[in-house]
């Protein structure tokens, strides 16, 4: 098969749109098809196009014998609403204008949503291309920007609404990433018989916990510390004001020490609360290059995990939990649901409630003083990937349903 991946985020970038994208479209090409990213200048999470991107209408380039188009975009770094917006319009417009006539043939184009404007161009695309039509939701949207605040004008919420709906009814696919978002689909009334659960998943050979190493605990100024990470996108949905809380509940363990790791909107509050605070236990570490985040991972002590305590969350499943289990690193989970169903399962972690400061606290106290439990929730969590989130596995169910309707 042909296959086009139309997403806003894509490699260099960083993030877990990103990687899960990346890594389905590396599978799919080991696997035998062809396989092209129509896809935006590099921007995210800083917005500002990367260095080498900046000035350029369209550009080709090739990523690991992935062929990548990218096309203009609205880059800021202002977090109001119009901004925002803005952005999300300017790549919407930019792919159908500029990108589509640049890929080859298509046989399916898969469209990752959030954002949720790229829908309509996936399907003009699909269109133009003679193609199928994929929808891929990774997040409800409009309704969790509705819950989490960031949408309240009543005539973008009921436009986006009605654009939900048309690429649901328009998609001859519509994959969603977790049971909570498969469900709310369908209980909506939209056909059941072409909603499919893709869930993420993690390349168990990449992240492993053989790549621990001391170099990195020395350049994370952790050699002689624990050191509970939290790696990913510091928004507003994670809640990570709860884990400074935490750190400031802790301070007096002189050994336990914080680290986050990435970029996002909220990252300039939690450093002031902290500097407000005067801790010395939370260290604050840019986004760091993919390729070093298994060794990263790995060389930590244990993980948290939050989201706000919203009903919206309680379908997540955040890509950096496959991360962490795969590396053998036990997991402070702060997420109620289907996360929180999974980690009990694979008896991979400690599930404490969300936004809940005291819980988080007695969980890091737990496996700092427990190593044995630390290592029977580590090698749990590693099995139980490897039988259930393999990568591999995951785009092989994904490749028979793109062969399903390719061949209608």
């Amino acid at each position: 098969m042909n296959i086009l991946f139309l997403t806003q985020y894509c490699p260099p970038e960083i993030g877990a749109p990103q990687n899960r994208i990346f890594e389905f479209a590396k599978q799919f090409k080991a696997m035998g098809h062809d396989v092209s990213i129509l896809t935006a200048m590099p921007n995210y999470p800083k917005g500002e196009i990367f260095d080498g991107y900046k000035g350029k209408r369209v550009c080709k380039e090739e990523i690991d014998g992935i062929k990548i188009v990218r096309t203009w975009i609205y880059a800021t770094k202002k977090t109001g609403f119009a901004a925002r917006i803005w952005n999300y319009v300017s790549f919407t417009m930019s792919c159908v204008l500029f990108g589509a006539s640049k890929v080859g043939e298509v046989d399916a184009v898969i469209t990752e949503s959030p954002p949720l404007f790229l829908g309509y161009s996936g399907y003009l695309i699909s269109k133009f291309k003679k193609a199928k039509y994929v929808f891929n939701v990774s997040d409800l949207w409009p309704e969790s920007a509705i819950k989490l605040g960031v949408l309240n004008n009543k005539l973008f919420i009921k436009l986006s609404y009605w654009l939900e709906g048309f690429c649901y009814r328009k998609a001859d696919l519509v994959t969603g990433q977790t049971l909570g978002i498969v469900n709310n689909i369908i209980d909506r009334g939209f056909d059941k018989n072409k909603v499919h659960l893709i869930t993420n998943g993690v390349d168990t050979a990449f992240f492993n916990p053989e790549n621990r190493n001391e170099k990195v605990r020395q350049e994370f100024k952790i050699a002689d510390k624990f050191a509970i990470c939290y790696a990913g996108i510091h928004g507003l949905a994670q809640g990570l004001e709860t884990v400074i809380e935490t750190a400031n509940r802790l301070k007096e363990y002189k050994d336990i020490v914080f680290v986050f790791i990435g970029e996002g909107p909220e990252k300039k509050k939690l450093i002031a609360k902290t500097n407000e605070l005067g801790l010395e236990n939370v260290y604050f570490y840019p986004m760091q290059p993919k390729r070093k985040m298994p060794e990263i991972i790995a060389s930590m002590d244990a993980t948290v995990i939050p989201l706000k305590r919203l009903d919206l969350f309680k379908g997540a499943l955040p890509s950096k939990m496959f991360e962490a289990l795969a590396s053998e690193l036990p997991i402070i989970l702060a997420v109620e649901g289907e996360a929180e169903k999974l980690i009990k399962a694979a008896n991979a972690g400690i599930c404490v409630e969300p936004e809940n400061p005291d819980e988080i606290k007695d969980a890091v106290i737990e496996l700092y003083n427990n190593k044995e439990l630390r290592k029977r929730l580590g090698e749990n969590g590693r099995e139980y990937v490897e039988k259930n989130y393999s990568r591999y596995n995951i785009t092989k169910k994904f490749e028979g349903l793109l062969e399903d309707i390719v061949n209608q």
